[in-house]
């Protein structure tokens, strides 16, 4: 006896249902968070970038990562590279590089599922119908600047280098809090920079061999390592950006008489 098989539903109607989803646990929730935190952040940051003060304790060269390099008239000695900017309250100390940190990080591609989930509902979750009723992917304006992610991450890699030196040059006038928060900034920086998808195609695509690329392929499996974390690093280094910049406004400030606490110098 011989059956022939058939694709299921084939010949048949699909099922009405009436319900949006079959979805029983809170599948709203994750984007609800996503909105919420991305929302929470992006407010913060824009008061601070056009607030153009307490952004700098000179006693110490701490310079916030928003605010660097700072190139306007408003940075006084905070200005290493010096001030090509005009002194006009529309325009942010770190103007020159805002907009490819934010080209970076809205073309990354944990980013993109993030808002595209909790901002647009485009699906707002797995097996939650999408909200919008056509779909052209990412090949039209404005979606279509999302490939050029890899060249945001070579603008990103360069901003990351001048973020390296303000830790660096913080670190010669001797040892405090600021200094740590610093470098933990810096160093969780690196590590989203690095374990960007591009990143990993950068030095371990187009190779046949990976035995004759040892050093490459070294490098690769450390990015690849990285990689797995990305989604962790990129919630990481918003909260490590705000609190860097916090405390640096806050001691720069001198609220309720607060200084750095020193440990050398």
């Amino acid at each position: 006896m011989t059956t022939t098989a058939t694709r299921p539903g084939a010949g048949r109607a699909r099922a009405a249902i009436s319900a949006r989803t079959l979805r029983t646990d809170r599948w709203w929730l994750a984007p609800l968070i996503t909105f919420l935190g991305l929302s929470a952040w992006v407010a913060y940051a824009t008061v601070r970038v056009f607030l153009h003060r307490w952004f700098y304790v000179e006693d110490y060269h701490y310079l916030t990562p928003f605010y660097s390099p700072c190139l306007t008239d408003r940075c006084a000695g905070a200005a290493e590279f010096g001030t090509p900017l005009p002194n006009v309250a529309l325009i942010p100390e770190a103007a020159f590089t805002l907009p490819f940190l934010l080209l970076f990080r809205l073309t990354c591609y944990y980013y993109r599922k993030a808002y595209y989930r909790a901002f647009w509902l485009s699906p707002p979750a797995c097996a939650v119908p999408d909200r919008h009723r056509t779909y052209s992917g990412e090949t039209r304006f404005p979606l279509i600047f999302q490939n050029a992610h890899r060249y945001a991450f070579y603008a990103a890699f360069v901003i990351s280098i001048i973020n390296t030196w303000d830790a660096v040059r913080a670190q010669t006038t001797g040892l405090g809090l600021g200094n740590v928060i610093l470098w933990v900034n810096v160093i969780m920086l690196w590590a989203y920079t690095l374990s960007c998808h591009s990143c990993r195609h950068i030095v371990g695509g187009r190779l046949k061999h990976f035995s004759a690329h040892p050093v490459r392929y070294r490098f690769w499996t450390l990015v690849s390592t990285l990689n797995t974390r990305h989604m962790q690093l990129a919630w990481i280094t918003l909260g490590t950006l705000a609190l860097t910049d916090f405390y640096i406004m806050w001691v720069s400030a001198g609220w309720f008489g607060f200084h750095d606490l020193r440990l050398i110098g």
